[in-house]
């Protein structure tokens, strides 16, 4: 309700204050979980029933409602209409208190701050004016409670004299600061994200919040769907401080590490993470800055972190009796995702002969970390291989039919070690399943039907011996293969 005051007591307390204020100010901003602004949020304040909607900066402000001030030629405004009881009168305009009363009996104000603390309090005699922000040292929202007798006010107003109406007439300071803010709370609704609703502890604040979109993939117990949103690691947001070229110390050994970020490499983008690992007499550098990953680096220089480890060992390439290069691999990526921006769900592995031996022995136990691996001319014997986890991997394997140093049948034996986990139910074992293979003119590859196809198992052979840059047409096609299976998810 909005009454008028007499134009003598308005006009003079009203001079140095024409304009507008309010009682509190709600200000924040919405963003996604990637930290880019989102408009269009509506905002709602849902005990006040306040609402606001996010701009192009995905900001967005709520406060009581504005309080405009008459000039001084006008008559008042009075926010709460005036009081009385037996022994006098009492008005509040804009947190200018007019009291007038006859009997001995004093106006008492109290004034308690947004936590319910008292911090001021004065007794008044007689008649005339009090501005209620007078001895308040600090700036903020403030509650007053104003009696005379039995009679008893309580109000809201902010230290610029903004003024709200009454909220209870016999609340102490304690009671004016749970009525005003007990139970509040900010609901932010956006089309395609997740409701988030955040309580409050005062309504003068400032709130910035990420929303989260909504999950519309199915879940699985084990692995991702096809085509999944990225999963930043923890490194996303951080700023790169990794060189192209490092020393790790992994499973008790010290590894030379080779690093190649994509182009313009945004901390705020989760890229896809390819490992390439060097074969016997190879090593991380010519991975690197030779072989470009295996061809891969020359496809794609703008979505994919690729690194090359070097392997140290008294006998082989890559561990064969011990398990020190699987806690090196385990610790290495670990590194590698708390200081870059990757994608979690998909990073692969692909290698050459003791590096594709080496990436398979991987795929046995890392199941949980690795999306999938691409080996040229792999084998399981000479290296390492731990129990399988059973738990299935995306994998593609490339044969050459007269390879003397990686045989076929070594490549299939590998082959099945995937198969036994990649079925659609339970993960069950798909080895019956006879792939059909080169028996002349170019390459063949057989893509398995009866995995599941979040798994997906491709097998080449070609007639050929132990290489993996093998050429039709000019192309390296097992490159161009491997990479495309790569990308499918």
């Amino acid at each position: 309700m909005i009454t008028k005051t007499p134009k003598l007591l308005g006009a003079a307390c009203l001079l140095a204050f024409c304009g507008s204020a309010s009682a509190y100010t709600i200000t924040g901003t919405v963003s996604d979980d990637q930290g880019k602004a989102l408009k269009g949020v509506a905002v709602s304040l849902l005990k006040e029933g306040k609402n606001a909607t996010t701009d192009r900066q995905g900001k967005f402000t709520i406060h009581e409602d504005e309080i405009t001030t008459p000039p001084a030629d006008s008559p008042g405004v009075a926010i709460h209409p005036a009081f009385r009881n037996s022994v006098g009168y009492i008005s509040i305009n804009n947190g200018i208190l007019s009291y007038s009363q006859s009997s001995t009996s004093p106006v008492q104000v109290k004034i308690y701050n947004s936590l319910g603390n008292q911090v001021f309090k004065k007794f008044l005699q007689g008649s005339g004016t009090y501005d209620l922000s007078k001895g308040i040292e600090a700036r903020g929202t403030y509650f007053a409670q104003v009696s005379v007798g039995n009679a008893k006010q309580n109000f809201k107003f902010t230290t610029d004299r903004g003024f709200s109406s009454s909220i209870g007439s016999r609340a102490s300071g304690n009671a004016l600061m749970k009525e005003a803010e007990k139970g509040e709370a900010l609901r932010f609704v956006a089309e395609g994200y997740d409701t988030l609703t955040v309580p409050l502890g005062t309504l003068d604040t400032t709130v910035d919040v990420k929303l989260t979109k909504i999950a519309t993939e199915q879940t699985y117990a084990f692995g991702y769907p096809l085509k999944n949103e990225p999963t930043p690691s923890k490194g996303c947001g951080k700023d790169n401080t990794l060189k192209n070229y490092f020393k790790f110390k992994g499973g008790g050994i010290e590894h030379e590490v080779y690093l190649d970020l994509p182009e313009n490499y945004d901390k705020n983008k989760p890229y896809r993470l390819v490992f390439g690992m060097h074969c016997m007499g190879g090593s991380a550098q010519n991975v690197a800055k030779n072989e470009h990953y295996y061809g891969y680096r020359d496809k794609d220089k703008k979505n994919t972190i690729f690194v090359a480890p070097h392997g140290y060992t008294d006998q082989m390439p890559w561990r064969c009796g011990d398990n020190k290069d699987h806690l090196f691999f385990d610790e290495i990526l670990t590194y590698l995702n708390e200081n870059l921006c990757v994608d979690t769900s998909r990073v692969f592995s692909s290698g050459f002969s003791f590096g594709a031996m080496y990436s398979n022995s991987l795929a046995q136990t890392f199941q949980h970390r690795l999306r999938g691996v691409v080996v040229f001319a792999t084998a399981d014997q000479v290296i390492y291989i731990p129990k399988n986890s059973g738990k299935p991997i995306a994998w593609m394997g490339t044969v050459g039919l007269s390879d003397g140093t990686c045989p076929p049948s070594m490549g299939r034996s590998a082959r099945d070690r995937i198969l036994r986990n990649n079925g659609p139910e339970g993960h069950t074992d798909c080895t019956s399943e006879k792939a059909t293979e080169y028996t002349g003119g170019n390459h063949v590859c057989y893509d398995y039907k009866t995995v599941d196809p979040r798994f997906p198992v491709k097998w080449c052979t070609f007639n050929g011996g132990h290489q993996w840059d093998m050429r039709e047409n000019g192309k390296m096609w097992a490159s161009d293969i491997g990479w495309e299976f790569i990308t499918q998810f």
